[in-house]
């Protein structure tokens, strides 16, 4: 499977040649004969490999340097520290009767930290119970603490 740690190794490396398979993929000699490493970019089948291709080379270029303004913007992105990244917001400060959240607009820092934490491990705990799962085992030893999030 294609993890944002694999992705990150890939950006880090000399380079990438893709060989995109078409409907029944790549004929399995020339995978054995050329050591060619499958990747998955998820439970789905796709017609090519063009797609997955593409989605790869996205993810692995915006990590190379000077693509992202600031290289470091990328840390709390999702599925750099285990959990989903928390919600953003913009202007305007009402959209269709939606507020924002009154942590963010509290101007102190330590307080939109903790609501941006809670609000990444609570998504990630409804959205994504796999990866709470792992995340749970990290950094807890296997105990889901729930009750931080809620």
């Amino acid at each position: 499977p294609l993890t944002q740690a694999r992705v990150r190794a890939l950006a880090a490396g000399p380079g990438v040649a893709l060989i995109c398979g078409r409907f029944e993929g790549v004929d399995q000699r020339v995978i054995e004969a050329r050591g060619l490493e499958e990747v998955a970019v998820g439970d789905v089948v796709l017609s090519g490999g063009e797609a997955a291709a593409l989605l790869l080379l996205d993810a692995c270029v915006r990590l190379l340097p000077g693509v992202m303004g600031d290289h470091a913007s990328g840390d709390d992105e999702s599925f750099e520290g285990g959990l989903l990244e928390h919600p953003h917001y913009t202007r305007p400060r009402e959209f269709e009767g939606r507020g924002l959240p009154e942590a963010l607009l509290s101007g102190d820092h330590k307080a939109i930290a903790r609501w941006r934490a809670l609000r990444a491990k609570a998504d990630t705990r409804a959205r994504r119970p796999d990866l709470w799962a792992k995340y749970v085992a990290r950094t807890t030893g296997g105990v889901d603490k729930a009750s931080e999030i809620e």
